[in-house]
Formats: structure tokens, C-alpha cells, sequence
């Protein structure tokens, strides 16, 4: 079955139907798109119509009297936004201190671009999900004049509906805002209640600086009446300067009483800071004579099999590829391998098919390449010698290597001749990490940095023995209370994470044997025993179901978890329970990969989590998630679920020379019980869908490099 004849089936996909909004690029470029105090494309704080470049990463930090936001926001689709956002407020009447610490989450859906007369139009859901401090809906149109001049103006409700509003004109009331528990999107309450103007106008003398003026129809109701602020009035004036792409710096006067300072971050995964990559040159094509080709076999007396095989597993060691075993006949080579270096499996089979033309005798005609990860065989993809050599030099090369080669199952076991290893079974390093929590006491932002002491030994290709020891080097912290179980309610399963930190600073990360399978074709299999993270030790068994030509695959998972002792050593303390999961994983179109796992968490609740995340074809990774148990609301709030979005960097974007490695973060909202799953490294569904129809599809733009 060939990549192109293979075609998805079933509904369109969620990412395409985002998008259907947007027919062509937004007209505007990335001039004169700047972020507000709440992270957002906009005016100051009032929103705009504007969309950032599709894939734009921006990370604000903005504070004015007391008030502090931290926002992530991505550009998830070109017509769809989303800003995750940390808020503290001080004296506001939280605990302890009387601080207040605020979780957030936006989305913005632009309807359309700019046309000659016609203005972009946007809506928003500000705050839709958590306590509702700044919830706020919105409508807005933007119009850009010339090259400089930028108009914006809106209909704003809830929070942005606070300030000379009038009735609503669908007739419809809207409760005060409920600074309660959270933990409910407040459908009821959306586009209800009094409504207000709100706009605004911006102006770029130069490419780098934004003069801004808005009218907010934000009263500030509740910091007013809490003394926190002064209102006194609707005007704020601010300017930004974007002196390089990546970085934005702001100031504004608000309300006739505040100064406010903002700072941006931006990073868009697409822009490659060294172009294609720093790779090496790959081994040119050994084109056969005409009179070779029509060889039906070739002389083992002169060219034994074995040496075939070693001299190939010594030249694709030196492309970091390992060769585990190799079949050969007259006129076919298959071969089983694991890919160290490069990220897409496509670029590695490219390279391994010019080291074959080279290194194999002229008569053997089709080349069988079966990707390995953990030991477990991928895929099966056949490719012809011929048009190796047709192909690598010519115009369209890649799409007509896309078009002929064979994708299928992996063979069987028989008919491989495994070679010696050459690689070392033991690695080590040694690596610092950071740990960051903001707004988790009494501090703005705790610190944990340390390094990290990792080893692993491979008895072989699928069963290993692998751990990580953390030593603190720093921390700003000062000791934790240890929360104990309330009544009925769950057990503290990860409240107490900062119980850990305080006590385990010489601690073992995790400590595991791993051993993976593939018992049966499309189905994988892996078991973890030991240590499994930081805070819980035990045994995960895990089976995928995912055939090598489907967008889709299912998987169980069954643990057993016992709570580890505070100090991150070799004991445990008095709770254990069962867990597990069923999922389902798709791999919708525009490399947009989603999950729901349904099952039970470590605290005994039962529930799902529903995923979805965005990969970039450089190995950038941005994606959100939420959880919702049977954990009531009315009791635990927004601990009641989990949420929040991770992001995956890879080294060679950084570095540009090829490498795997990655590094990987997650920013979630709160750190409680309901909705908490075991952290288990190395599960199925990332290691396998390398070697499938979707992402060697994806790579394919690589096979040549």
C-alpha cells in the first residue's frame, strides 16, 4: 500500500473545521501585533481583531499596582487564539497573606480578514474556565488605514460590560461575578447581562514602536471596592517597542491613576534559526550500471553475508544508526534498526538507503526497512533500488519517492540474522534542571535547581534498567505543611508535591526496569516496575492496538501505585490503589494529534482527559489538556479537575545539528487531587507512531537531506 494511496477516513478533522473561517492568510503581517496586559493581541487591555502569524508562541508578563499576570498564549490555528494565564493579586483576600492567586483560560475565534472595507471581526471568551474574576465575553472588528493606523471597537459583557453599560439586548441578566471555588464553565452566564463600547486606535510611526489609546469599559468593580485601585477614568495611553522580532516592551497610564509595564517573548516554532539544519552531507547514490542491474545474484565466496552485514553496521553506526539484524536474498535486503539522531524516521531511511546503494552487491534490487523503537519493529517500507537511483537528483524527487514506496506491517522475527552489538549498553549524564512554581504560597515564585544524575544499561534491544538521582543546589522555599485526608474527601495524592521537594533534595527521581513488546501484528506492549516518579512507585502494564496505515489507535493501562516517602529514598508510605486507563488517540490532518483517556486517577475518582496537541515538522510540540472526575464541584472547585497546556522544545532547533532530544515543560493550573494521573515515562503511543503512515508522511519533505 503506498503512502499516497492510503486516505483517511471517517469525519473531517476538528483542526479543519477551525479553520474553515479563514480561506486566506490574515492581510496583516506581524507589524503592529502586540500584546495586552492579559497576554492577548490588542490594544492595552481591550482586545483586538488581530491574530498573531499562525504558530506564534508569546509569553507576556504584565503588572500595574499589585497586580501581576503571567500569560501564555498560542496562535493555535490562523483564525483561533489561546492564553493560558497566572494571575496574583496582592491584599485581594486570598489565604494566609491575603494575596490571590487567579488561573485563567481565553479563546479567540476571528471570523474573517481584513478586506478593503471590510473589518476583520472577532469573539472572545475571557476567563471561561476557573473562579471568573476576569470573566468577560466579547465582540470586536478591527480595521487597518494604510500602513500605520489601526482602529479598533467592540460590545463587551460580563467584566468588559461593567463600565457605562446599558441593558443587554437579548434581555437577559447576568449574576455578579462569583470569586467562589471555580471549576465550572458558567454557560448561563455567557453573553448575559449589561453591555458596553469599548474600542480603541493604534499608531506605528516606525516598524518598531506602537503608540496606543483605548477606551476600556472595565469599572474595576471589585478592586475599586476593595481599595486596591483608583478608577477615575475610562482612557488608557500606552506605547510599545519591538526593537527584534522576538521581544516586545510596553508602558502605559491606565485609568488616570496607574502605570503599567509589560513584556513579551515571542517565538514562532516555523522560523528555523539555522534554515533547513546544520546536517551533514549524506552519502551520495551509487548509480548501477545498466548490465548490473540485470544480475540475479552475485558471488558469496567474493562477498560473504557476514561481511555485508558488518561492514553496514559499521558505516550506519557512523549516521547513528544501529543495525540489529539483517535477511538477505539474491535480490532483497530487509533490515531491522534503530534511528539515534535524526527526527524524522524519513530523513533516516533516506541516508540508510544511500549507505544500501552503495554498500550492496548490484543484483539486489528492493530494500525492506523496518524502524525500531525499544526494540519493538514499527513498520515495514519497502523501496526499489531503481528508483533510488532515478530519483535523488531529479525535480520532484521526493513526492514521486512518496508515491512508490510500500508501507505495511513489519515482518516476522524469522529469516533475521541478528548482528554483535557494537554500541555501549551502558550510558550516563549528567544534566541541571529547574523546577518553577508560581504562586503556590506565600511567595510570587518558588525555585527548585539542581542537577541530575542519570544512567541506564539495556540488557537488550526491548528490556532495560534506567533511573535519574536529583540533587538541590537551590531552592527559595521555606518547609510545607503535610496535608492530610479531610473526612470523605480524597486522599492528598499531589498536594503534598511540595512536601517532596522540601525533603527529597538528594532524591531518586525514578528507578525503573522496562521491558517492551510487540506480542502480536499492530499490537505493542510494555511493563515498568520500580520507582516509577517522583511520588509514587509501583507496576504499569500498557497495550496498544495501532496498525501502521490508520490516523487512529486504542490502548489500555492498568497500575498499581503505592505513595513514596517524602524524601524521595527507597520507602513508601501508607496508600496504594489500582488505576487505569482506555484510550483513544487520532491523528487528525495538519499534524494536530489528539487523546481521551478514560478510566480511574490516583485518588480513587473516575473520569476522562481529553487532549489535543499541535506538532510542528521541526519537532515542536504545543498542546492543552483537561480533566473532569466525578469529584464534586461544590467542594473541591477547580481542584476538582486538572488543567493546563506543555510544550516540547527540541535540541536541534536550538543546536541545528540533528539529535532526537528534547526537552519538554508543563504549565498546569493547579496542583490538587482530582484528575491526577501516574506520571509514567515511555508510554506506548509516542514511541510507536514514529515509524507510521501520518508522521513518515509528515517527514517525507526530509528523505533526501
Amino acid at each position: 500500500m503506498t503512502i499516497r494511496a492510503i486516505r483517511r477516513a471517517g469525519a473531517a478533522s476538528v483542526a479543519a473545521l477551525l479553520a474553515a473561517g479563514a480561506v486566506h492568510a490574515q492581510s496583516q503581517s506581524d507589524r503592529g501585533v502586540s500584546y495586552t496586559l492579559y497576554g492577548t493581541p490588542g490594544l492595552i487591555e481591550m482586545p483586538s481583531a488581530l491574530s498573531a502569524r499562525d504558530g506564534t508562541i508569546a509569553a507576556t508578563v504584565g503588572s500595574f499596582d499589585g497586580q501581576t499576570r503571567n500569560n501564555f498564549t498560542f496562535q493555535v490555528l490562523p483564525n483561533l487564539t489561546g492564553t493560558f494565564r497566572l494571575t496574583r493579586i496582592e491584599d485581594f483576600g486570598g489565604e494566609g497573606d491575603g494575596n490571590y492567586a487567579d488561573r485563567s483560560f481565553d479563546l479567540r475565534y476571528r471570523f474573517n480578514d481584513e478586506g478593503r472595507y471590510m473589518p476583520a471581526f472577532a469573539v472572545g471568551l475571557q476567563d471561561f474556565l476557573g473562579t471568573g474574576i476576569y470573566s468577560a465575553e466579547y465582540l470586536v472588528g478591527t480595521k487597518t488605514f494604510g500602513d500605520s493606523l489601526r482602529v479598533s471597537a467592540g460590545l463587551g459583557w460580563g467584566r468588559l460590560g461593567s463600565y457605562n453599560g446599558f441593558s443587554s439586548p437579548f434581555g437577559l441578566d447576568r449574576e455578579r461575578i462569583d470569586f467562589g471555588l471555580g471549576g465550572e464553565v458558567e454557560t448561563d452566564q455567557l453573553f448575559r447581562g449589561d453591555v458596553a463600547f469599548f474600542g480603541g486606535v493604534e499608531y506605528a510611526p516606525t516598524d518598531t514602536v506602537t503608540l496606543k489609546a483605548e477606551y476600556s469599559s472595565d469599572a474595576y468593580e471589585e478592586e475599586t471596592e476593595r481599595g486596591l485601585i483608583e478608577h477615575d477614568s475610562p482612557l488608557n495611553f500606552g506605547a510599545t517597542w519591538r526593537p527584534v522580532p522576538n521581544f516586545q516592551f510596553g508602558a502605559a497610564y491606565l485609568y488616570g491613576s496607574e502605570f503599567a509595564l509589560t513584556g513579551s517573548v515571542i517565538i514562532n516554532p516555523k522560523d528555523r534559526p539555522f534554515g533547513p539544519g546544520l546536517d551533514s552531507a549524506p552519502v551520495p547514490v551509487s548509480v548501477r550500471a545498466a548490465d548490473a542491474r540485470a544480475a540475479q545474484s552475485w558471488d558469496r565466496a567474493a562477498l560473504p553475508e557476514a561481511k555485508i552485514g558488518t561492514e553496514l553496521q559499521k558505516a550506519l553506526r557512523a549516521e547513528g544508526v544501529d543495525l540489529d539484524s539483517i535477511e538477505l536474498s539474491d535480490r532483497r535486503v530487509r533490515l531491522r534498526y534503530t534511528n539515534n539522531r535524526y527526527r524524522a524516521e524519513a530523513q533516516a531511511m533516506g541516508r540508510i538507503a544511500r549507505m544500501l546503494s552503495v554498500g550492496l552487491p548490484p543484483s539486489i534490487e528492493t530494500f525492506v526497512l523496518e524502524p525500531m523503537r525499544e526494540g519493538m519493529p514499527l513498520s515495514a517500507v519497502t523501496l526499489s533500488r531503481s528508483d533510488i537511483e532515478t530519483y535523488e537528483t531529479v525535480a520532484g524527487g521526493t513526492s514521486a519517492i512518496a508515491q512508490k514506496l510500500d508501507l505495511s506491517e513489519a515482518g516476522p522475527r524469522e529469516g533475521l540474522v541478528e548482528l554483535p552489538r557494537t554500541d555501549d549498553r551502558f550510558g550516563w549524564g549528567i544534566r541541571p534542571y529547574l523546577r518553577l512554581t508560581f504562586f503556590g504560597g506565600r511567595d510570587p515564585a518558588r525555585v527548585n535547581a539542581g542537577l541530575e544524575f542519570s544512567a541506564s544499561y539495556e540488557f537488550s534491544e526491548n528490556f532495560s534498567l534506567s533511573g535519574a538521582l536529583r540533587q538541590e543546589l537551590y531552592a527559595n522555599r521555606g518547609e510545607p505543611e503535610i496535608l492530610e485526608q479531610e473526612g470523605d474527601g480524597p486522599f492528598p495524592v499531589r498536594r503534598n508535591a511540595s512536601r517532596y521537594a522540601y525533603e527529597g533534595t538528594t532524591g531518586i527521581e525514578r528507578l525503573t526496569l522496562d521491558h517492551y513488546g510487540r506480542p502480536a501484528e499492530a499490537v505493542y506492549s510494555r511493563v515498568t516496575v520500580g520507582y516509577l516518579e517522583q511520588m509514587y512507585g509501583g507496576v504499569s502494564g500498557e497495550l496498544l492496538w495501532k496498525p501502521v496505515d490508520r490516523d487512529y489507535g486504542f490502548g489500555v493501562e492498568v497500575n498499581y501505585a503505592r505513595q513514596r516517602d517524602f524524601d524521595q529514598g527507597f520507602g513508601f508510605r501508607d496508600y496504594d490503589i489500582v488505576t487505569g486507563h482506555g484510550s483513544l488517540y487520532y491523528d487528525f490532518s495538519d499534524r494536530f494529534h489528539g487523546q481521551v483517556d478514560v478510566g480511574r486517577y490516583l485518588a480513587g475518582d473516575w473520569g476522562a482527559t481529553v487532549a489535543l496537541d499541535r506538532e510542528f515538522e521541526n519537532g515542536w510540540s504545543v498542546g492543552g489538556y483537561f480533566t473532569l472526575t466525578d469529584l464534586p464541584f461544590d467542594e473541591f472547585g477547580e481542584g476538582s479537575f486538572d488543567k493546563g497546556i506543555r510544550v516540547t522544545v527540541p535540541i536541534d532547533y536550538v543546536l541545528g545539528q540533528p539529535t532526537r532530544r528534547d526537552v519538554s515543560t508543563s504549565i498546569a493550573s493547579l496542583t490538587r487531587d482530582g484528575g491526577a494521573r501516574l506520571n509514567v515515562d515511555g508510554r506506548l503511543y509516542d514511541k510507536v507512531r514514529d515509524g507510521h503512515l501520518e508522521d513518515l508522511s509528515d517527514g517525507m519533505g526530509r528523505f533526501w537531506r
